[in-house]
């Protein structure tokens, strides 16, 4: 029987070549910004609604501001909202991330090192709902009622509050902790008796499958959720340049959203993410655009911020206190303002969310 040698794929002197051609080639990491959203948003391609920054994904806007320089914007959407956005976070997986106020004060509580940049969209409701031709007519009659609840969203801290604001505890009602596409399945199939959402809950009222019974008719701003961005301590110190560039598409994609002459083609970019026209419409009610798509860090977002981190303490919610100081951190939004000739556009408003307290520069560098 013959016998056969294997030989080798390459000689010596052609290994040393291949060695010497990877060694000569020159290292080539391609520059990576990472935005997370705290939502699993909807459409195709995936976007979301109710902010600045849905336009910005909608129309390419940062991918056009860092077209040349080499530097891919990637987008992530996150099903479990801001705990999930904490996470990827802390694990360095994002560099900026759109993350409403409650698991924002989780995270700082928590130690995570981020820098909050600009409001994202301001003074959100937050509904109660229940199964069509429910006996639940009011918050009032939560009382031993199984209760949909997105815990640790910034949803949740508002329900706490309105619950209170009746006489009620967490512990008076059967929270069901559930995600918003969850909460609307179980509102139509009787799993729950009630719940707390946003605005998706509209498309079910309008399709005739549950009752709205509590609105926030007055406005009151105790029960709106703050949504802002917010941007990795150690990517903020390593690229500023490139933070000032994010933040400076986040204020004209703020200032075109905030044109009355714009509304309908607001709606219009919104419902890319599978929202009806109709149910964004009635999202609004009460608030214009104008308010709720400021960027300002005031006097209003500011005390917002630090009562949620007061009362989360005081619910348990995270066991270290949190202070604002040193959190925000309005220059990048300062330049932009004053860049763009937008020093007064938007108002400034109190801690009350209604009297106005000086111009748009003073009270986005709290200076």
């Amino acid at each position: 029987m013959a016998s056969f040698k294997s030989k080798p794929l390459f000689r010596k002197g052609r290994i040393a070549a291949v060695l010497m051609a990877v060694l000569a080639a020159p290292l080539v990491q391609a520059d990576v910004l990472r935005i997370g959203v705290a939502t699993a948003g909807g459409g195709d391609p995936v976007t979301f609604s109710g902010s600045s920054l849905g336009i910005v994904r909608n129309q390419q806007l940062l991918e056009k501001a860092f077209a040349g320089t080499g530097t891919e914007v990637q987008w992530f959407f996150f099903k479990g909202a801001g705990p999930a956005v904490n996470e990827a976070l802390s694990n360095q997986q994002l560099d900026f991330a759109y993350q409403g106020d409650l698991p924002a004060v989780v995270g700082r509580s928590n130690g995570l090192d981020t820098k909050l940049l600009a409001a994202l969209g301001v003074r959100a409701n937050l509904y109660l709902a229940v199964p069509k031709g429910s006996e639940i007519k009011s918050i009032d009659d939560l009382k031993g009622k199984k209760v949909a609840v997105f815990r640790g969203t910034n949803g949740h801290l508002v329900s706490i509050n309105l619950l209170a604001e009746h006489g009620l505890t967490e512990r008076d009602i059967k929270v069901i902790n559930l995600d918003t596409g969850s909460t609307q399945a179980a509102l139509v199939s009787n799993g729950v008796d009630a719940a707390f959402g946003g605005r998706e809950l509209f498309k079910l009222r309008d399709k005739g499958l549950i009752d709205i019974v509590y609105d926030n008719p007055t406005q009151d701003v105790r029960y709106t959720r703050q949504t802002a961005l917010v941007v990795r301590g150690a990517y903020e110190k390593e690229h500023p340049a490139n933070v000032q560039k994010v933040v400076d598409t986040l204020v004209e994609a703020a200032k075109w959203t905030s044109e009355d002459s714009h509304l309908e083609a607001v709606l219009t970019e919104w419902a890319k993410s599978n929202e009806p026209v109709d149910s964004l419409r009635a999202d609004l009610a009460g608030v214009s655009l104008r308010d709720k798509a400021s960027p300002l860090i005031d006097n209003f977002l500011q005390s917002r911020y630090q009562a949620v981190a007061e009362q989360a303490k005081k619910e348990k919610l995270i066991r270290r206190p949190v202070s604002i100081d040193g959190w925000f951190e309005p220059g990048y939004l300062q330049t932009a303002l004053k860049a763009k000739g937008l020093e007064g556009y938007w108002t400034a408003y109190g801690p009350d969310g209604k009297q106005p307290t000086g111009d748009a520069l003073t009270a986005a560098t709290g200076k």
